[in-house]
């Protein structure tokens, strides 16, 4: 059978000080790289919006008929 004399009871106050420790060094580190990742989401919005235009201009020029009018 185990031997329960060396073991320790986990209790709510040391489980709450762990986690509080964990999400405070996650929110240390977002914190930091904040500017980074503000900045990087911008690039990638502005990417996807230029690369839509692109396409959808292309699209528009391949689908459009040209009507030529001469005068007589």
């Amino acid at each position: 059978m185990a031997d329960h004399e060396n073991a320790r009871t986990t209790s709510k106050d040391d489980l709450q000080e762990t986690l509080q420790g964990f999400q405070d060094g996650l929110r240390g580190a977002v914190e930091d790289r904040r500017q980074t990742l503000v900045t990087v989401g911008a690039a990638i919005g502005v990417a996807v919006v230029v690369v839509a235009f692109l396409l959808g201009r292309r699209v528009g020029r391949r689908r459009t008929t040209f009507v030529e009018i001469r005068r007589v």
